[in-house]
């Protein structure tokens, strides 16, 4: 991680050197880019290794942050990446809205069938995605639409780790390297309870305010809840990084995050004492990796 010194006999150069030689197998390639640490990476690798036969798409959608939608097009515009942008419409999907412990596979199934088409139609060999070494233990139901359209994870196939593509990605230059872990707005939204456009916004704004105010590490958990005359009330779980939730409680900038956030429409904001963490809301479910 950022910060962590870093050892040579990790062997991330290695595992690099492996990730170049398997990337020339493919005559071209399709990198599903987010922009995050991981796909940004590969992005890197894959144009560097292929040149105009990787082709970086993102895919644009509700669900998706605006600041990582310029962070993304920033990086393809100074590394030189072969970019396009689609629109996917995974909150059209009521499987989707309904945001059972399955949302994920349909957002990736939408996203999957959208490069599939674009492969076939193109002639492209194969589609690539960022999952590393790290991710085999994780809950990801996306991975089963991986599966089912043969979605290759070159990071994972060489053992590369979250922090190895960290470390690699600070020797490339990439300004991912020490980018906080991200996901997807529709992740803040508890299990079964439905995704909306009005609450995805809701929380989008929400976290614009708290890195306005300088937090690095912070997610918006959207929680609803049935007010005193039966409307539906919004609630702000704040979840900050650890190393800074001190400053989260300062009389001064409490004050500034409930007014903000109040005036975005939450009822009520409320800061998660045990701070930012991976996932949380996996925690109110029974799950194994997927």
């Amino acid at each position: 991680m950022p910060g962590e010194p870093y050892r040579e006999h990790d062997g991330a150069s290695h595992k690099e050197a492996a990730l170049r030689r398997m990337l020339t197998d493919w005559p071209s390639l399709i990198v599903a880019y987010s922009g995050g640490v991981d796909s940004a990476y590969l992005s890197w690798i894959a144009t560097a290794t292929l040149g105009p036969r990787a082709l970086c798409i993102t895919a644009d959608s509700p669900s998706y942050p605006e600041h990582h939608r310029a962070l993304a097009l920033r990086i393809a515009r100074d590394f030189g990446f072969q970019h396009e942008i689609i629109r996917t419409n995974e909150l059209t999907l009521p499987a989707y809205r309904a945001n059972h412990a399955d949302r994920c596979y349909h957002c990736k199934h939408e996203l999957y069938s959208q490069l599939a088409a674009i492969a076939r139609d193109r002639g492209i060999g194969a589609i690539a995605d960022g999952s590393n070494a790290d991710d085999r233990g994780d809950y990801r139901p996306g991975r089963q639409a991986a599966r089912e359209f043969a979605v290759v994870s070159p990071l994972d196939a060489v053992g590369l780790t979250k922090a190895e593509i960290r470390e690699l990605s600070r020797r490339a230059g990439l300004p991912t390297w020490d980018e906080p872990a991200s996901a997807c707005l529709s992740s803040r939204i508890p299990y079964f309870s439905e995704v909306t456009d009005d609450k995805l916004r809701m929380i989008e704004r929400a976290e614009a305010v708290l890195r306005q105010l300088g937090f690095r590490v912070c997610r918006v958990r959207h929680h609803v809840q049935p007010g005193a005359h039966g409307e539906e009330l919004a609630l702000a779980r704040l979840e900050i990084g650890r190393d800074e939730m001190a400053r989260a409680i300062e009389p001064d900038v409490a004050g500034a995050i409930d007014r903000a956030l109040r005036g975005l429409g939450y009822a009520q904001v409320t800061l998660d004492l045990r701070g930012y963490r991976l996932g949380s809301l996996n925690e109110a479910l029974r799950l194994r990796p997927v």
